[in-house]
């Protein structure tokens, strides 16, 4: 049982460090300002800010502010969302590989999910944006999401 804890724990904590590190405004705004090449670090650098979060929106208008509930809300339903599959799945993994996939899998179908409930949310939404931002979300989670795998695969080594 202290293994699956272990899992579902580093998944969660590695889900929620990466949307505070890469999600937050100072750092989507420098990659919006700097990340400007073709470059593939550049778009890597782009794809690691998609679940941005914020304090406030620049300004107070009705559409700012929904997207700014949008924004946040992505962020932390992204990171409920591997927690819970991390937690439900994690008791059936038996091994290092294993745990990688999962933790990689997870944040692939928890971002998709995420960003298909919040595009509901903006103004005017319509269900094939929603499904645009889904497939947005679930680019995060295929190039972002080995990350969390690596650190799941460790975690349930570590557990043994």
């Amino acid at each position: 049982m202290a293994k699956t804890r272990t899992v579902a724990g580093a998944g969660t904590l590695a889900t929620a460090a990466l949307v505070l590190l890469f999600g937050n405004q100072p750092f989507t705004e420098w990659v919006e300002n700097h990340a400007t090449s073709g470059s593939a670090w550049d778009w890597y650098l782009r794809i690691l800010t998609w679940p941005r979060w914020a304090f406030g929106p620049s300004d107070d208008s009705s559409k700012e502010m929904r997207q700014l509930l949008a924004d946040n809300l992505r962020a932390i339903l992204l990171v409920a969302f591997v927690a819970i599959i991390l937690s439900f799945v994690a008791k059936t993994v038996s091994g290092g590989a294993a745990g990688f996939f999962l933790g990689w899998s997870a944040v692939v179908f928890a971002s998709a999910l995420a960003a298909f409930l919040t595009a509901f949310i903006i103004s005017n939404p319509s269900l094939i944006h929603a499904f645009q931002v889904a497939a947005g979300g679930s680019a995060y989670g295929l190039f972002v999401g080995w990350i969390v795998g690596a650190i799941t695969a460790g975690a349930k080594g570590a557990g043994s």
